[in-house]
């Protein structure tokens, strides 16, 4: 049964409350399987929280963190898009392992689509949706993202860890 979430922008984040934050995102925890998609929660946050072009949040539920992920400006190539201005790039996004099975990934990808259109807005820049890539080899991924309403978009190539769909979904799906 899917709980709810909400998405924390860290970067809106006071000092004190940014370090208890950071705090629980290094205590997530991902499955050895997991591991060949995805990095170190706490690294990937930290190098999101110094790039301008990355917005990092942590993903609660019930008031602590369960996962983390980014959106990114001007790198939808990195997932196999045609270009890097239309869309977000989604990327380091995972679900706490003790937390996984539980709906939350659909939740968050969904949340992380409506955060990127107010973005867009707040910004007064023209991307139309999201896109993220994902190993072929990961299908709770490739399901959750469908879930979310991400339509495949064939076949990429440039993942380190073998080869990738290239989802996307629209802010008007």
């Amino acid at each position: 049964m899917a709980e709810s979430v909400w998405l924390m922008p860290l970067k809106n984040l006071d000092d004190d409350a940014l370090a208890i934050k950071l705090g629980e995102i290094a205590e997530l925890e991902v499955t050895d399987e997991q591991r060949k998609f995805v990095g170190d929660p706490l690294r990937m946050m930290l190098v999101a929280l110094d790039e301008d072009s990355r917005y990092p949040f942590v993903v609660d539920s019930d008031g602590s963190a369960v996962g983390v992920l980014t959106l990114q400006s001007g790198a939808a190539t990195l997932a196999g898009w045609a270009d890097d201005d239309s869309v977000w790039l989604l990327r380091g996004f995972l679900i706490d392992r003790r937390h996984q099975g539980k709906g939350l990934g659909p939740l968050a990808a969904t949340s992380a689509v409506d955060a990127a259109a107010k973005l867009t807005a707040r910004r007064g820049t023209h991307e139309a949706g999201v896109v993220l890539s994902v190993n072929e080899g990961n299908p709770a991924g490739l399901s959750a993202y469908r879930a979310a309403g991400f339509v495949d978009h064939g076949q990429y190539l440039g993942g380190s860890a073998g080869p990738q769909r290239t989802m996307y979904r629209s802010f008007t799906a």
